[in-house]
């Protein structure tokens, strides 16, 4: 990864990574639990080629039930704009809680694509099919009316869960997520998680890909258990992650700011031919 030495015009932004391809998902602008600052500098230190919104960057639902917008969401959006003016390709695939923008196909506003899913080519002639997932959620297809309360009882929980790390740290511990230690306890006894990655390699495996990229579960994750390589690039309410792609075609789950990462590189093979 390169480093560009750059002043960009704000405080913190003189030194920015350069990147080929960002992947980012689950900001769920509406809800309060949102850590939309963090993403914003994540933005501001970090330049892209293209940069793909993997679904419920805004929660439609929440907005719907009461109107939460405050100036960190107006500096993302304005943040994003700035990339696409200075020339990143920005595509929006959207989710369930976005849902809306799905009858909006096409290139719009600062020429930021729609796109229900698309296929990305890395910069190795890899191909990675890239979807929020919601499709492969079956625990998704329910009504609006039952997912807005599950929206209201989970939001409820991200509270409980902040205010339980606040007390950790005041008390000189580390940081550990109540809410998503809870999801993952119920999501695991019912194997939601291995359902949910099973059946969208599926569709990559039908798309010919050599991999998938995608949302929703809320959870990080990079592996290649299933015969190609699963990515999923976590969220923005607790696990502050997104997926990065170098110049070489490999990829990195780096969360912010604490940055961990996880690596995957591949030795190259014969180009590919589109499907």
């Amino acid at each position: 990864m390169r480093i560009d030495q750059r002043h960009s015009g704000g405080p913190g932004r003189e030194f920015r990574h350069r990147v080929r391809t960002l992947f980012l998902s689950d900001v769920h602008l509406g809800t309060r639990a949102s850590k939309s600052d963090r993403l914003v500098d994540f933005l501001r230190h970090h330049d892209a080629e293209t940069i793909y919104l993997v679904g419920d960057i805004i929660d439609g639902w929440r907005l719907r039930c009461r109107w939460h917008w405050p100036q960190a969401y107006t500096d993302l959006i304005d943040e994003l704009f700035s990339a696409a003016q200075n020339g990143s390709r920005i595509v929006y695939v959207p989710g369930n809680h976005d849902a809306f923008l799905r009858d909006y196909p096409g290139t719009h506003f600062a020429g930021i694509e729609v796109t229900d899913s698309t296929v990305h080519v890395a910069a190795d002639g890899r191909r990675y099919v890239v979807v929020h997932g919601d499709h492969f959620d079956k625990t998704a297809h329910v009504s609006h009316s039952v997912a807005a309360i599950g929206a209201r009882l989970n939001a409820g929980f991200f509270a409980l869960s902040d205010s339980w790390n606040r007390l950790r740290i005041a008390l000189g511990l580390s940081n550990w997520s109540l809410s998503q230690w809870a999801r993952l306890q119920v999501k695991q006894s019912i194997d939601y998680l291995g359902a949910f990655e099973r059946d969208i390699a599926a569709l990559a495996a039908e798309h010919r890909a050599d991999g998938v990229i995608c949302g929703h579960v809320h959870h990080a994750a990079m592996h290649e258990r299933l015969g190609l390589l699963y990515i999923n690039c976590g969220d923005w309410l607790e696990s502050c992650t997104a997926v990065v792609e170098r110049f070489d075609g490999t990829f990195e789950i780096k969360s912010w700011p604490a940055v961990s990462g996880v690596t995957c590189s591949r030795a190259p093979f014969g180009e590919l031919q589109e499907a």
